[in-house]
């Protein structure tokens, strides 16, 4: 795998996601704001990142797929649009209003976009394939986490990076996620969010149908070869063309590598299928605007 293979998996949304994004007649729109290419890297491991505060907004090297994601509350599987939103990377620097919730900011990022890329978009709905994140039926139970709740007027700061050798992503508030060592670890992570990582290594969506509320410590060890088909995985969905005897190899194994994992954790993935938004792209310029 190249060395920008597991670093495209990143999930600044996961916290954005549940955020109550109260709509104003009026959509707000960030006061100033800066959208730039990201400047290459030949680092062997690649590094992103996401900073709001209650004013400013600073993230780097992002997908325009993720940018959408955030933007529509969606997974990235449930973008539709141009090739080049899996390969193009923007960093965004932007001042929120006076008076203005941060919590608003999946909107001010909608306006951005159509602002600035021209984007033109519909919503609609389809059925698709999904996971199920259930409670496992073997009794086992989850490890609560005994990490305190941060403030909630704390910025919001996520980053990830990843190699060949695994992949960390640090979402903030002492709540993290980890493939690496043969195994999946999440600190003081919920359900939902846990769910929302797990997208990013297998062929579904990941639903969360537990029900159960309060943030958790995870462990799922794997095998070699369940390891090394999610890594296979996540480069797939994070639009990496892989040689197609690799494709092969990764089509003839499990679409769900980490399912016996988690079952040993207290967790299941159910196959089912449910009605998603989809979010697609008319069409939109690669270039943003001048600033």
């Amino acid at each position: 795998m190249g060395t920008h293979t597991i670093a495209r998996i990143f999930a600044a949304f996961t916290l954005l996601a549940t955020a109550n994004t109260v709509l104003a007649q009026t959509p707000p729109r960030f006061e100033v704001a800066s959208v730039r290419p990201s400047p290459p890297s030949d680092t062997p491991t690649a590094a992103l990142g996401l900073r709001i505060t209650s004013s400013q907004v600073r993230i780097a090297s992002l997908l325009m797929k993720d940018y959408l994601a955030i933007a529509f509350n969606v997974s990235p599987k449930q973008i539709v649009g141009p090739d080049w939103i899996d390969e193009v990377r923007f960093d965004v620097n932007a001042t929120i209003p006076a008076g203005v919730s941060r919590d608003e900011f999946p909107t001010m990022l909608q306006e951005l976009l159509r602002e600035r890329f021209q984007m033109k978009e519909r919503r609609e709905q389809r059925e698709f394939p999904v996971y199920a994140l259930t409670l496992a039926k073997n009794g086992r139970k989850l490890t609560p986490s005994t990490l305190p709740e941060g403030d909630p007027a704390a910025a919001i700061e996520v980053g990830g990076s990843g190699s060949n050798a695994g992949v960390s992503i640090d979402l903030g508030g002492g709540s993290s996620f980890t493939l690496a060592d043969l195994a999946i670890t999440a600190k003081h992570i919920t359900l939902v969010s846990f769910a929302d990582m797990l997208t990013r290594f297998v062929d579904r969506t990941v639903i969360d149908t537990t029900g159960v509320a309060g943030r958790f410590d995870i462990t799922a060890k794997l095998s070699r070869e369940e390891y090394d088909a999610t890594l296979l995985r996540s480069a797939v969905n994070a639009g990496i063309r892989l040689p197609p005897q690799v494709m092969r190899m990764m089509e003839q194994g499990p679409g769900n590598p980490v399912g016996p994992a988690l079952e040993a954790a207290g967790l299941a993935l159910d196959s089912r299928r449910a009605p998603l938004d989809v979010i697609v792209i008319d069409s939109m310029l690669r270039t943003p605007t001048e600033n």
